[in-house]
């Protein structure tokens, strides 16, 4: 019964650092590189009747060139509230429309704003691993509360222990490689 104790405070910590994993995906795909992506609209939301919709339930995005996002509204009579919706969305976007679909530029980045994103994507890298560090010791605290109220022996603990560092380490190594592949597209001119 005891090693399943641990074995499930393991699989919980599995979860949790790819949660932080999957976030920081998520928050760095929206971030915009020199060239267009339909990930850039993704925290876009749009008032359609009378409510904030997300951009992905009024309209496709697609970016049909390197410098070019193309929203197809679902419904054109949100043609304008999707136009506004981008250009409320602060991202330096600057949206038209031809009476069926927007065209949204990608203005090439300066050097200095690449560099601002980049140290955007440090930052949200550094708060992944402090949420997988946190995983971590939460995990360390379980299993030593299970080793005594189990009556565990040290070793029990140490090995679960050591697995546990292996799966911080992959799950870190994984933020690395999120981050310096981020950090090649936006310093890629």
């Amino acid at each position: 019964m005891e090693p399943n104790l641990i074995e499930l405070a393991l699989d919980e910590a599995r979860e949790g650092m790819k949660q932080a994993v999957e976030h920081l995906r998520t928050e760095i795909g929206t971030i915009r590189t020199g060239r267009a992506s339909p990930a850039m609209l993704q925290n876009v939301t749009v008032e359609y009747y009378g409510s904030q919709t997300p951009l992905e339930q009024v309209a496709s995005v697609s970016a049909p060139q390197a410098d070019l996002l193309l929203v197809q509204p679902f419904d054109t009579n949100a043609l304008h509230d999707i136009e506004r919706g981008i250009m409320q969305a602060n991202l330096g976007l600057n949206p038209s429309n031809d009476g069926q679909t927007i065209r949204v530029p990608v203005p090439p980045l300066s050097q200095e704003r690449r560099q601002e994103l980049v140290e955007k994507t440090r930052t949200l890298g550094e708060e992944a691993k402090v949420s997988i560090r946190n995983v971590r010791q939460n995990t360390k605290n379980e299993i030593q509360e299970i080793q005594q109220s189990e009556n565990l022996s040290e070793d029990v603990r140490y090995s679960a222990e050591e697995e546990l560092q292996e799966i911080t380490d992959e799950h870190t190594q994984k933020v690395d490689a999120l981050l310096e592949r981020k950090q090649e597209e936006l310093l890629d001119v």
